[in-house]
């Protein structure tokens, strides 16, 4: 460990390349370590004490370069990184193992009757809406109503996808394609979810900057790709726990020893679950870059009021290309 007094980190940006996969990889497996969530209160405030006092250059003596990453670590986790709040425990990517496995492992248990299936995906998607209101953008208009609106379509949609799914299934499919109902909720309720809840950038456009960070110009053209890819990324999430377990689980209940401890069924699928979301949280967090791009070309294409305004702006020095945050 090196003393930080004579090598200056950048802490505001990631420790490792985000222009590559396993730069991404590795940067978000650290942001959604569940074991962050065991934190202290006191212990989180203290890494955001020392993050913040690095950037003034008013560390204390002796820290090391370490005790930094780690404090980013935690800060990154913790806090909104436009407010700087301290998010709330189950709101956190952090917890979206934890929370996701006892979730889905519990959904695609307890698939057989209606009342069953309402009640998870009323629980999924309440754990969803504040997912998505704890990472909100800072900047978004996101009012309660905006998001009771978000909240409720979203999980009237999954409820009558799953709830359609199976009574058709029930007469037609066999027992191991009706696992698969809610799975497809799933993907229906997040299709309705996520453009709801951002809403606001839809209708307004998201703040884009240029290559040296200075804001540019506001464009839906990007918040359009940006939901896109979070739409993507949040399927892409779910789908292995979602479709290998229900086939495992088939197999798996049929045998004698299964038969004997029906009790543990569902906590043996939660378990298979949460083995599955370990590594697909953040590989799904790092399928696309954070920090993405749409070239100026596109705007001009679908937004000319907006490029002429980059033109305003730039004149002889217009970039060509233009970088948004895509969200999570």
């Amino acid at each position: 460990m090196t003393d930080t007094s004579s090598v200056r980190l950048n802490i505001d940006e990631p420790r490792w390349d985000q222009n590559t996969f396993m730069g991404r990889m590795k940067h978000f497996m650290s942001i959604t370590d569940m074991r962050t969530v065991l934190c202290s209160t006191s212990e989180l405030e203290n890494a955001k004490k020392l993050v913040n006092s690095y950037r003034l250059g008013q560390e204390p003596l002796g820290t090391t370069e370490e005790q930094l990453w780690r404090a980013k670590q935690l800060y990154e986790s913790s806090f909104h990184p436009d407010s700087g709040e301290l998010q709330n425990v189950i709101g956190r990517m952090s917890f979206q193992v934890p929370g996701g496995m006892a979730i889905t492992g519990c959904m695609m248990q307890f698939y057989r009757t209606n009342t069953a299936v309402i009640f998870w995906q009323w629980i999924n998607q309440s754990f969803n809406a504040l997912v998505n209101y704890t990472n909100r953008n800072a900047e978004s208009d996101m009012t309660p109503k905006r998001i009771a609106i978000a909240y409720v379509t979203a999980t009237t949609s999954a409820v009558l996808t799953a709830i359609g799914l199976k009574n058709v299934l029930a007469k037609r499919a066999s027992p191991l394609m009706q696992r698969f109902v809610p799975f497809a909720a799933v993907a229906a309720a997040n299709c309705v979810n996520i453009p709801l809840m951002r809403q606001s950038e839809i209708e307004d456009g998201i703040m884009c900057a240029d290559e040296n960070r200075n804001k540019a110009v506001q464009s839906q053209v990007a918040a359009a790709k940006g939901i896109t890819l979070v739409l993507a990324s949040r399927i892409f999430m779910a789908a292995p726990g979602m479709l290998l377990c229900p086939i495992m689980m088939e197999r798996l209940e049929k045998t004698r020893w299964m038969q004997r401890i029906k009790l543990l069924h569902a906590p043996i699928q939660v378990m298979m679950v949460g083995c599955i979301l370990v590594v697909m949280v953040p590989t799904a967090c790092s399928l696309f870059p954070q920090w993405n791009s749409i070239s100026t070309e596109t705007l001009k294409k679908w937004e000319p009021k907006k490029y002429s305004d980059l033109q305003d702006k730039y004149h002889d020095n217009m970039p060509s290309t233009i970088y948004f945050n895509k969200g999570l």
